[in-house]
Parts: C-alpha cells; sequence; structure tokens
C-alpha cells in the first residue's frame, strides 16, 4: 500500500516547534489518518531525548540526526547494451530528505516488543551520535556506490 503525504506546498509547521520537518516527520509516520497519535508519539520521543541529552534542544538533536542519515550518493540501474549497471548518483535535496526520513521510520518498525516513542527516542539519538540502523543503511548505500566508481560515466 502505497504510503501518500502531504505535499510540501501545504504543509504546516508543527504545532510545538513550528518545524516543517518535523511536520514532514509526523505525517511520514502517520498510520491510518491517525496524526494526533502520530504526533502524541513523536513528542514524547522528544521528551525522552529531552531526559537523555538534557544541554541540547530535542528538535536540534532530531534534525541533526535526520541530517546525519541523509545520503550524500546512491546507486540507480542503468540498462546499457542488455546489461545493467549499478550507477552511483547524486541524490537531490528532497530525495535526501525523504531516505532519510524512510530509513529512520524502517529501523524503529524494525524493532518489536517496545513503546514506539521509546525506539524513535533510541533510534534518533543513534542517528544524532552517527550510529544505529538507519546510519548503517546509509553507509552500506555509499559503500554501494564507492564499489560501483567504474560505471560513473553511464550517468545520465
Amino acid at each position: 500500500m502505497p504510503r501518500i503525504t502531504a505535499s510540501r506546498k501545504q504543509l504546516k509547521p508543527d504545532p510545538r516547534f513550528g518545524s516543517i520537518l518535523a511536520s514532514k516527520f509526523v505525517n511520514c509516520l502517520m498510520d491510518d489518518g491517525k496524526k494526533s497519535v502520530a504526533l502524541g508519539v513523536f513528542y514524547d520521543a522528544l521528551d525522552l531525548i529531552k531526559k537523555r541529552i538534557p544541554d541540547k534542544e530535542p528538535i536540534e538533536v532530531f534534525t541533526q540526526a535526520v541530517e546525519n542519515v541523509k545520503p550524500a550518493i546512491e546507486v540507480r540501474s542503468k540498462r546499457v547494451g542488455g546489461a545493467a549497471y549499478q550507477v552511483p548518483m547524486q541524490v537531490n535535496r528532497t530525495r535526501q530528505q525523504s531516505l532519510a526520513i524512510r530509513w529512520l521510520l524502517m529501523a524503529i518498525r524494525e524493532k518489536k516488543g517496545r513503546p514506539t516513542a521509546q525506539k524513535l527516542a533510541d533510534e534518533l539519538v543513534a542517528a544524532y551520535n552517527r550510529e544505529g540502523t538507519a546510519i548503517t543503511r546509509r553507509e552500506n548505500v555509499h559503500r554501494m556506490a564507492d564499489a560501483n566508481k567504474a560505471f560513473a560515466h553511464f550517468a545520465w
């Protein structure tokens, strides 16, 4: 089932921090149109982060975590003469952001057995410290791009 998130034009900043990025994240976190539940989970996670890193604003930790997960380069398949090559390419800003959000959410959905707010707080703190599942995924994407550097001349 494809997820449809609010387009950037009609996206309103979140009520507590006035952040567009937080609003986008909540929309991606939301399931079955239950935005108030998603907002609750998000804010609970930020409160947990506040307890763990008291000298930093939780929204700054969140923003930096998303920033750390963003990939600079990725591989795309390109067919050349009957063979499919994995061609490393630059990632544009909006795709970087959506990939980062998607990877963070994938990381928390893979973990089982704890409340989502706790899992989200853990993953955001880990990403803030440049570790955790989402960062691992980014590293793998970068490694793939590096390994396929030889095919960079196929970039279109």
